[in-house]
């Protein structure tokens, strides 16, 4: 007996051992499977997240080309925007013919749009709910469209200042690209075809305002210059503008082109000033069309006067 005790010792310990090997490991199994199975869940959620991500942007995307689109469309149908009364096709115009009494202004700006400034320039206006032109640069338009669709959808009018800003003479075909892909650009992104013109440094003589002038766009100059491309210190910039202002005049200053801080810095003060001397602000569309107005009023009136004089 001692024999077979001694012989089934070892085995039985074996056995156990056998046992206890399998019991853990299948422990272990049972321990690992729902780490397994968490991984494979959190895999399936990432992925759904993902996918969820990736079309709630999708849908955004679509949402802001819809709204794009439709903006565009409204705009377009309002046929040509910032079209001028017939009498200012192809005129040049230094300022509108109002009365004394009419203290009419136009802040026009110049060379942008422009990093930074413009968004300084229109955020300054949006607080004083002033309404300004911008005469833009094709090329500005294509680096900064979203500058551009800013300055429309803000409410103030955009006009064209060339594709270059060059001051050379240019021949008919390079004044033609100067212009026309300008104003077919600020179409494309904004949805408004303008037909106002302003030439760089005011040069009337190098081929471009010909263009313009042939193709009937208004040629909008100055009455009054901030002289701000110099960078002035701000006390002096303000004093130009004020120097030669009046009613129904078109003041020019620049929202790019180089640093125009001081132009930035000179605004408030510039608008602060003007309505103190009881003016008020408009584009240069709408400058035009009350001198249109005034000069039918004027018509009609002398028109009358000389029916009864008969």
């Amino acid at each position: 007996m001692e024999k077979n005790k001694s012989f089934f010792w070892p085995q039985g310990i074996l056995i156990i051992l056998v046992v206890l090997t399998g019991s853990l490991s299948l422990g272990l199994m049972m321990l690992l499977k729902p780490n397994v199975s968490d991984a494979q869940s959190n895999q399936n959620v990432n992925v759904k997240d993902i996918a969820a991500n990736a079309g709630t942007q999708q849908r955004i995307e679509e949402l802001k080309a819809a709204m794009l689109t439709s903006w565009q469309l409204e705009a377009q149908a309002k046929g040509i925007a910032y079209d001028v009364p017939k009498r200012f096709q192809g005129a040049t115009i230094t300022t509108a013919k109002l009365s004394p009494d009419q203290k009419i202004i136009a802040l026009t700006f110049d060379d942008g749009p422009w990093p930074g400034t413009t968004t300084q320039v229109l955020d300054i206006l949006k607080k004083n709910n002033i309404k300004g032109t911008f005469f833009v640069v094709g090329q500005n338009v294509k680096n900064y469209p979203d500058l551009v669709k800013r300055v429309v959808t803000d409410g103030h009018t955009i006009a064209n200042h060339t594709w270059h800003h060059w001051y050379h003479y240019m021949n008919p075909q390079t004044a033609a690209y100067e212009i026309d892909n300008t104003t077919n650009l600020i179409y494309k992104i904004t949805g408004v075809k303008t037909s106002l013109f302003r030439p760089p440094g005011g040069m009337m003589h190098n081929g471009v305002a010909a263009y313009a002038r042939n193709s009937k766009y208004a040629i909008i100059m100055w009455s009054s210059d901030s002289v701000d491309y110099s960078r002035p210190s701000v006390s002096k910039l303000i004093n130009n503008v004020f120097r030669e202002a009046k009613p129904g005049g078109i003041v020019l200053m620049h929202d790019g082109g180089g640093n125009r801080s001081q132009t930035v810095q000179a605004l408030p003060e510039i608008i602060s000033r003007f309505r103190k001397q009881g003016y008020k602000f408009v584009t240069i569309p709408e400058l035009l069309d009350m001198q249109d107005k005034e000069q039918k009023l004027i018509a009609s009136s002398s028109t009358r006067v000389n029916a009864k004089k008969k």
